[in-house]
């Protein structure tokens, strides 16, 4: 299983003695909470350079309880794959606030840049996703910061089409159910029609089926993590 670690006040705790201090800026007394979890091999391969996930939850994993991430998406998975390839980052929005906030954005990519420095992560192979809230917080975070990531998945999420010009030259798969009532998929269809525009490389998936939850079934499709591999960051600073 994953080795997973939590972190309040901004200490990363490692069931193998890791921890790394770093500060982090406090907006109302928050803190972002987060969960960090390590490929089986991370401590043995001391030399390895790690591709990384950043995974952005839902409205419903709002809070302070750090299991609520666990349910859904990518720490539900490393939980159950030994195999899982990527360290994965999953911080925790709290309950007054959403991933889109300007606020949160800057915590997120605080957050990132500071585990990025502090562990042996290629940084020509990093990535973002998110569902539902985290879709619409992967589009905006992507939007900002580009030159972090080498592809991006947001799923049933949505964003804003004028910021399409950031975003055409990073690879992005998108993915929402046509039966979505939540988070209706047009939300995604324009902003893959504004990328497109610019030649962007996007494609966009669309389940005929799902409701909401188009997560579930994008997760747990080995494709999307090969798709991810296969794609480096370009033009690095």
């Amino acid at each position: 299983m994953s080795i997973f670690t939590r972190s309040n006040k901004a200490i990363i705790y490692g069931l193998f003695f890791l921890s790394i201090v770093f500060a982090q800026e406090r907006e109302k007394n928050t803190v972002l909470d987060y969960l960090i979890s390590y490929p089986k091999d991370y401590q043995n391969n001391s030399k390895e350079k790690w591709p990384l996930i950043l995974f952005l939850h839902g409205m419903g994993e709002r809070g302070n309880d750090i299991e609520l991430i666990k349910i859904h998406g990518i720490p539900k998975i490393t939980q159950s794959d030994r195999n899982f390839p990527f360290i994965t980052l999953s911080p925790q929005c709290p309950i007054e606030f959403y991933w889109s906030d300007d606020s949160m954005q800057e915590k997120v990519i605080n957050l990132l840049e500071n585990v990025l420095s502090n562990h042996p992560i290629d940084r020509d192979r990093v990535y973002i996703t998110g569902l539902s809230m985290g879709g619409y917080g992967t589009w905006s975070i992507a939007a900002k910061r580009p030159d972090l990531f080498a592809a991006a998945i947001p799923i049933c999420g949505g964003g804003d089409p004028s910021l399409a010009k950031h975003l055409k030259d990073l690879p992005i798969w998108v993915f929402h159910g046509l039966k979505d009532k939540v988070v209706l998929p047009e939300e995604s269809v324009q902003m893959v029609n504004a990328i497109k525009k610019l030649d962007g490389k996007i494609k966009l998936t669309l389940y005929p089926d799902a409701h909401h939850d188009s997560w579930t079934q994008t997760y747990t499709n080995k494709e999307i993590y090969n798709w991810l591999l296969s794609n480096k960051r370009k033009n690095n600073p």
